[in-house]
Protein backbone atom coordinates (compact mmCIF):
# COMPACT_ATOMS: atom_id res chain seq x y z
CA UNK A 1 0.00 0.00 0.00
CA UNK A 2 1.46 3.70 -0.60
CA UNK A 3 2.66 4.89 2.49
CA UNK A 4 0.66 8.52 2.34
CA UNK A 5 -2.59 6.06 1.57
CA UNK A 6 -1.60 4.04 4.82
CA UNK A 7 -1.21 7.46 6.59
CA UNK A 8 -4.41 8.68 5.54
CA UNK A 9 -6.00 5.81 6.82
CA UNK A 10 -4.64 6.08 9.89
CA UNK A 11 -5.60 9.49 10.43
CA UNK A 12 -9.23 9.07 9.48
CA UNK A 13 -9.33 6.04 11.40
CA UNK A 14 -7.88 7.82 14.38
CA UNK A 15 -9.82 10.86 14.56
CA UNK A 16 -13.00 8.65 13.83
CA UNK A 17 -12.58 6.34 17.09
CA UNK A 18 -10.54 8.52 19.68
CA UNK A 19 -11.70 11.77 18.17
CA UNK A 20 -8.23 13.19 18.68
CA UNK A 21 -5.46 14.64 16.41
CA UNK A 22 -4.68 17.44 14.63
CA UNK A 23 -3.06 18.20 11.55
CA UNK A 24 -0.60 15.97 10.69
CA UNK A 25 0.44 12.14 11.52
CA UNK A 26 3.34 10.98 12.54
CA UNK A 27 4.77 7.85 10.53
CA UNK A 28 6.87 6.11 12.53
CA UNK A 29 7.88 3.91 9.52
CA UNK A 30 8.75 7.00 7.48
CA UNK A 31 10.48 8.96 10.63
CA UNK A 32 8.90 11.88 9.62
CA UNK A 33 4.81 13.96 10.13
CA UNK A 34 2.96 13.49 7.08
CA UNK A 35 0.50 16.83 7.13
CA UNK A 36 -3.01 15.93 6.80
CA UNK A 37 -6.02 18.10 7.90
CA UNK A 38 -9.75 18.36 7.34
CA UNK A 39 -13.20 16.98 8.66
CA UNK A 40 -14.79 14.23 9.73
CA UNK A 41 -18.37 13.86 10.81
CA UNK A 42 -20.73 11.10 10.89
CA UNK A 43 -19.35 9.39 8.36
CA UNK A 44 -18.31 11.74 6.03
CA UNK A 45 -14.73 12.07 5.21
CA UNK A 46 -13.16 15.23 3.61
CA UNK A 47 -9.66 15.69 4.43
CA UNK A 48 -6.67 16.79 2.71
CA UNK A 49 -2.96 15.07 2.11
CA UNK A 50 -1.28 18.18 2.00
CA UNK A 51 2.22 15.97 0.91
CA UNK A 52 0.78 14.76 -2.13
CA UNK A 53 -1.62 17.44 -2.85
CA UNK A 54 -4.72 15.33 -2.79
CA UNK A 55 -8.00 14.24 -1.08
CA UNK A 56 -8.98 11.68 0.75
CA UNK A 57 -12.38 12.03 1.06
CA UNK A 58 -15.93 9.99 0.85
CA UNK A 59 -18.19 8.45 3.03
CA UNK A 60 -17.59 5.61 5.43
CA UNK A 61 -17.05 2.81 4.73
CA UNK A 62 -16.46 4.13 1.07
CA UNK A 63 -13.41 6.54 0.46
CA UNK A 64 -11.51 7.59 -2.35
CA UNK A 65 -7.84 8.33 -2.81
CA UNK A 66 -7.43 11.03 -5.12
CA UNK A 67 -3.44 10.48 -4.83
CA UNK A 68 -3.80 7.09 -6.39
CA UNK A 69 -6.90 7.38 -8.15
CA UNK A 70 -8.35 4.03 -5.76
CA UNK A 71 -11.36 3.52 -3.67
CA UNK A 72 -10.27 2.44 -0.16
CA UNK A 73 -12.79 0.69 2.33
CA UNK A 74 -12.27 1.91 6.34
CA UNK A 75 -14.73 -0.43 8.44
CA UNK A 76 -14.70 0.94 11.95
CA UNK A 77 -16.23 -1.37 15.20
CA UNK A 78 -15.36 -0.38 18.46
CA UNK A 79 -11.26 0.49 18.85
CA UNK A 80 -10.81 -1.68 15.31
CA UNK A 81 -10.87 -0.72 11.98
CA UNK A 82 -10.29 -2.90 8.90
CA UNK A 83 -10.57 -2.23 4.74
CA UNK A 84 -9.39 -2.61 1.28
CA UNK A 85 -7.18 -0.70 -0.40
CA UNK A 86 -8.15 -1.39 -4.12
CA UNK A 87 -4.60 0.59 -5.23
CA UNK A 88 -2.65 -1.93 -4.15
CA UNK A 89 -5.24 -5.06 -3.72
CA UNK A 90 -4.88 -5.67 -0.51
CA UNK A 91 -6.43 -6.13 2.96
CA UNK A 92 -5.42 -4.32 6.50
CA UNK A 93 -6.49 -4.40 9.90
CA UNK A 94 -5.93 -1.83 12.61
CA UNK A 95 -6.59 -0.80 16.08
CA UNK A 96 -6.77 2.60 18.07
CA UNK A 97 -5.24 3.74 21.20
CA UNK A 98 -6.09 6.85 22.20
CA UNK A 99 -3.61 8.50 19.71
CA UNK A 100 -1.61 5.62 18.65
CA UNK A 101 -2.76 3.87 15.51
CA UNK A 102 -1.54 0.75 14.58
CA UNK A 103 -1.98 -0.83 11.36
CA UNK A 104 -1.25 -4.18 9.65
CA UNK A 105 -1.23 -4.03 5.97
CA UNK A 106 -1.35 -7.80 4.30
CA UNK A 107 0.18 -6.59 1.25
CA UNK A 108 3.26 -5.64 2.82
CA UNK A 109 2.88 -8.25 5.40
CA UNK A 110 3.85 -6.19 8.94
CA UNK A 111 2.67 -3.82 10.90
CA UNK A 112 2.76 0.07 10.93
CA UNK A 113 2.57 2.61 13.56
CA UNK A 114 1.12 6.17 13.84
CA UNK A 115 0.70 8.68 16.40
CA UNK A 116 -2.30 11.74 15.63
Amino acid sequence: MNPNTRACIAYVAGKSISGSGGSHVYDYSQSRHVSIGGSINNGSVSVYDYDRGCHFSGTLPQLYDYGISAHVTIEIAGTQFKGYDYGSGHHYTGTVNGSSVSIYDYGESQHFNYNL
